[in-house]
């Protein structure tokens, strides 16, 4: 079982922790974190785009001109598809991109994510991180003393003081713990966790 320490915004250690080893020692597997986010930016696809068909275009539907006796090639309405104007043939529709995956998979996925964040020395746990007041500078001022630049939070209920003093900084993301996932975790250099979600990520991950 790995021991972790825990640290205050002033980036003093305060306690420790022990993680289990059934979520933060999985030996990571490329394929299957590569197949989890792939399913995840699927997902994401709004797939909303789309043409119009012959029988969506406005126009008459009269036939140009007579079939035979004109020396021309045979023509319909205005509609054509080879007509400027006409409609498209094989443009795309409206559709869903998304699709799923077994639970199992993805919570060996996400168990292997936190792993490789504490394998590389990437996660960092604090006992709490409550500012003052909503200010972006003294959310900043509290990454820099961790010397974070790019960093995904994770909450255990809403913070909107956190969450607002940190919507603006780029590279930083708050989530709540039952929104963690497997893209934003690899997305992100660096996993702050607050010792209170360490709870919920467990009992998310253990049922």
């Amino acid at each position: 079982m790995a021991t972790l320490d825990v640290k205050n915004i002033k980036s003093e250690t305060v306690s420790q922790i022990n993680l289990p080893d059934v979520i933060f020692s999985v030996e990571p597997k490329a394929s299957l974190l590569h197949e989890v986010v792939r399913m995840q930016l699927a997902c994401k696809r709004a797939g909303t785009a789309s043409v119009k068909h012959r029988s969506d275009v406005k126009g008459s539907g009269k036939k140009l001109f007579r079939q035979k006796g004109t020396g021309r090639a045979r023509r319909g309405d205005i509609k054509d598809p080879l007509l400027r104007g006409g409609g498209s043939i094989f443009g795309p529709d409206p559709r869903s991109y998304s699709y799923k995956m077994p639970k199992k998979k993805k919570r060996l996925a996400l168990r292997m994510a936190l792993s490789a964040k504490l394998r590389d020395d990437n996660l960092v746990v604090l006992n709490e991180f409550e500012l003052d007041q909503i200010g972006t500078k003294r959310f900043v001022d509290v990454l820099r003393g961790f010397n974070i630049e790019n960093a995904l939070i994770v909450t255990d209920k809403a913070n909107e003081t956190l969450e607002l003093s940190s919507r603006n900084v780029p590279g930083v993301k708050v989530m709540r713990c039952e929104g963690l996932n497997v893209y934003d975790i690899l997305k992100h250099q660096c996993l702050i966790l607050l010792e209170s979600s360490l709870k919920a990520i467990e009992g998310r991950l253990l049922s």
